[in-house]
C-alpha cells in the first residue's frame, strides 16, 4: 500500500478529523501540501469535508499500524495526531517514532503527565490546545490591558481601543503603534487586516494597535473610571452595589435572604413577633412586689428566659393579674415549640448546605467580582488556574459529577457547582448578577452558544458581565458574533492549528491571538540565503501581515522602526504579525525558494 503514495513524497499525515484535525488540513492544502488524513471516527461530515479540501482520507479500521501504512507513513515529512482520546494519539504517536525515527512527530495530548513524559522520553513534539488557547480567554474574562507579546528583546502588548475623534490612523495613534485591525461602525462589515497608517476612521469605530506599553500610556491615556450611578437609575442587582450603612444592610438582608428558606424564615419571623408582643405586654402589664414597672432590658431578659423555658431564679409570674399568667402559659408553650422549630431547621440548613457544597449542589453566596466557568475540560480548567492565579474568585458550573478535573479545579479554590447551565434555575446558583465574566467553555458548540443565550438573558441586557464564548467552528463563531452580538467568541481550533501546521513544516509560530475579533499569528522569520525572501522589499511580501521588528544579520538589537522599502537580506531576522494562512504561507514562501539540499 505503501507504494501507491510514493509520489507523495513530503506530504503530511493528518490522525483525526475532529474540529482541530480539520482546521490543520485545511491550512496545510492551502500552503499547497499534501495531506492524507486517517479518519479515527470523526463526526458525519468531517470526511467529506476533508475530501472537498483536496485531502486524501484512509479509514482507521485494522489499528494505527494498518492506517498509517495506507497513509504512506515511509514517504511522510510529518504527522500530526489528534486523535480524540489521549490513548489513541499515544499510540499514533509512538508507533511513528518507532517506525520513523527521523520524522517529526506532533501530538495532542491533554494529560500533562503524560505529555511531559512523551515529550521527554519519545521525542515527540506535544502541542496542548489548552495553554495555547486559554490566555486570550482569560483576558476576555479580566479585561486586561491587551495580549502581551515578546517581540525580539521587547515585550508589546495588543489592545483594541475606539478612535478617539475623525481622522487617519497615523494622526490619531502615531507613528510607533501599528495598526492590526479596523472594525467599521457597520458591525455586518468584515474588519480590516493590517491597514495603513493612512486609513480613514470614523469616532467610535475599534481599532486593535500593537506597541510597548509605554507608548500606549502616552498614546491612549487610561480610561477615567466610571462615574457613580445616577440614583434611581439602577440595573438588576444593583442595589447590592449601594454604599454607606443601608447599602451594607441591604447587602446583609439579602445574603440572608438568598442563604435560606422560606420555612426558617417564617419560624424565626413568628418568634420574633411573639417575643416582641411578649416584651410589650410585660412592659404594660407586669408589677414588682414594691408596684414599680418592669424596665425594657429586664422584659427582654424575662421573654427570653421564659421562652426557653431555663427557670424563675429572678422574675416570676406568681403574683401577676391573671391574664398574664394566662399569656405566660401561651409563651411558654408557643415559645419552645417555634425554638425548638428554629433549631431543627436551622441545623437542617447547615447539615444539607454542607453536603449540597461536598456534592457541588450548594448556592454562591457573598462573592462578588467573580469569573463563572461553564464546563471543566482542559481548556476550562486552564483558564480556572489562571484567574485563580490573579486572586479573581472563581465558581465552575459543570453538569458531569464525574469529571475528572473537579478534584484540581477545588484544589485551585474554585467554588464548583453541579447542573445544567442551559438552565435559568442553575445560573441562579452562581450568583450572575454579581460576576465579573462568564467563560463558556463546554466541548460542544451548540450547548456553548444555548448557555450564552440563556446568560444573556438572565442579566438583561448589561454591558458590565463579559460574555466569553468557546466555539470551535471559525465559521459558526463569525455568524454568532454577527448575529447575537456577542463580543468575546473564540474559537480555540482557530488558536491552535497554525502551532501544529508550524510545527509539521518547520515554521518558527511564536503565538496566536485575537485582535478584537479577527485571530492573529505571530512568527519569526529567519531570511535563507537564496530564499523568497532574499533580496526583497517588505512593501512586496507583506499585504495583510506586518514586519514589527527586523534584527538585521551581525547586528544584537532588532529595529522597531520598520519602513516599506526596508529589504529584507540573508541571515536578517523578522517578526511579523498577520492572519494565519498569509502568515503560514510567507513563512513557507522563503523555505520553497530556498536551495535544495540544505539539509
Amino acid at each position: 500500500m505503501a507504494a501507491a503514495h510514493d509520489e507523495q513524497s513530503g506530504h503530511v499525515i493528518v490522525h483525526g478529523l475532529e474540529g482541530l484535525g480539520l482546521r490543520v488540513v485545511e491550512h496545510l492544502v492551502a500552503l499547497g501540501v499534501e495531506v492524507v488524513a486517517i479518519d479515527d471516527g470523526a463526526r458525519p461530515g468531517a470526511v467529506q469535508a476533508a475530501t472537498a479540501l483536496g485531502a486524501e482520507v484512509v479509514p482507521h479500521v485494522d489499528g494505527a499500524g494498518p492506517a498509517l501504512d495506507a497513509a504512506g507513513l515511509r514517504d511522510a515529512r510529518a504527522v500530526v495526531c489528534l486523535s480524540s482520546s489521549d490513548l489513541g494519539a499515544l499510540e499514533t504517536a509512538l508507533l511513528c517514532r518507532r517506525l520513523r525515527p527521523d520524522m517529526t512527530v506532533i501530538a495532542q495530548i491533554r494529560n500533562p503527565a503524560v505529555a511531559r513524559a512523551v515529550q521527554a522520553d519519545a521525542g515527540v513534539l506535544v502541542l496542548d490546545v489548552a495553554s495555547i488557547a486559554s490566555p486570550t480567554i482569560v483576558e476576555s474574562c479580566l479585561g486586561e490591558q491587551g495580549h502581551g507579546l515578546r517581540i525580539a528583546d521587547e515585550v508589546v502588548q495588543v489592545r483594541t481601543v475606539p478612535a478617539p475623534r475623525d481622522g487617519m490612523l497615523r494622526d490619531l495613534f502615531g507613528e510607533v503603534l501599528t495598526p492590526l485591525s479596523v472594525q467599521r461602525g457597520d458591525e455586518s462589515a468584515q474588519p480590516i487586516i493590517c491597514p495603513g497608517r493612512d486609513l480613514e476612521v470614523t469616532e467610535g469605530e475599534e481599532v486593535t494597535l500593537v506597541g510597548p506599553a509605554d507608548v500606549w500610556d502616552e498614546v491612549v491615556p487610561p480610561a477615567p473610571a466610571a462615574p457613580e450611578p445616577v440614583a434611581g437609575a439602577r440595573h438588576r442587582g444593583s442595589e447590592d452595589d449601594e454604599p454607606g450603612p443601608a447599602g451594607a444592610v441591604r447587602r446583609w438582608l439579602t445574603a440572608v435572604r438568598r442563604a435560606t428558606d422560606s420555612r426558617l424564615r417564617r419560624a424565626v419571623g413568628a418568634l420574633i413577633v411573639l417575643s416582641g408582643l411578649a416584651v410589650v405586654l410585660l412592659l404594660v402589664g407586669y408589677r414588682e412586689s414594691d408596684g414599680s414597672r418592669m424596665s425594657l432590658l429586664d422584659a427582654v431578659y424575662f421573654t427570653a428566659e421564659t421562652v426557653g423555658t431555663i427557670g424563675y431564679g429572678d422574675f416570676n409570674f406568681r403574683e401577676q393579674p391573671w391574664w398574664l399568667r394566662l399569656f405566660a402559659v401561651v409563651l411558654m408553650l408557643s415559645g419552645a415549640v417555634l425554638a425548638a422549630l428554629t433549631y431543627a431547621l436551622l441545623t437542617n440548613l447547615l447539615v444539607s448546605r454542607r453536603l449540597e457544597e461536598s456534592l457541588g449542589h450548594g448556592r454562591v453566596t457573598g462573592l462578588r467580582g467573580h469569573v463563572v466557568v461553564v464546563g471543566l475540560g482542559s481548556v476550562g480548567v486552564s483558564v480556572v488556574e489562571s484567574v485563580a492565579a490573579t486572586g479573581t474568585p472563581v465558581v465552575v458550573l459543570e453538569r458531569d459529577d464525574d469529571n475528572r478535573y473537579l478534584a484540581q479545579a477545588r484544589a485551585l479554590g474554585a467554588r464548583v457547582i453541579s447542573g445544567d447551565a442551559t438552565l435559568a434555575g442553575t445560573l441562579d446558583l452562581v450568583n450572575l448578577d454579581r460576576a465579573r465574566a462568564v467563560a463558556v467553555l463546554t466541548a460542544d458548540d451548540l450547548t456553548n452558544l444555548e448557555v450564552a443565550l440563556a446568560v444573556r438573558d438572565l442579566l438583561g441586557g448589561r454591558e458590565d458581565i463579559t460574555i466569553a464564548l468557546r466555539l470551535f467552528d471559525k465559521r459558526l463563531a463569525a455568524t454568532v458574533r454577527q448575529a447575537f452580538g456577542f463580543t468575546h467568541v473564540r474559537s480555540t481550533d482557530e488558536l491552535a492549528a497554525p502551532w501544529f501546521v508550524g510545527a509539521a513544516l518547520g515554521l518558527e509560530v511564536l503565538g496566536t491571538f485575537y485582535a478584537g475579533d479577527v485571530p492573529l499569528l505571530h512568527a519569526r522569520v529567519q531570511v535563507t540565503p537564496g530564499g523568497g525572501l532574499d533580496g526583497v522589499r517588505l512593501d512586496a511580501v507583506t499585504g495583510r501581515s506586518r514586519v514589527l521588528y527586523v534584527r538585521h544579520r551581525r547586528e544584537q538589537a532588532a529595529h522597531r522602526a520598520v519602513r516599506r522599502w526596508t529589504t529584507l537580506l540573508a541571515g536578517d531576522e523578522a517578526f511579523v504579525v498577520g492572519p494565519h494562512e498569509e502568515l503560514l504561507a510567507l513563512l513557507r514562501q522563503d523555505a520553497l525558494s530556498a536551495p535544495a539540499g540544505g539539509d
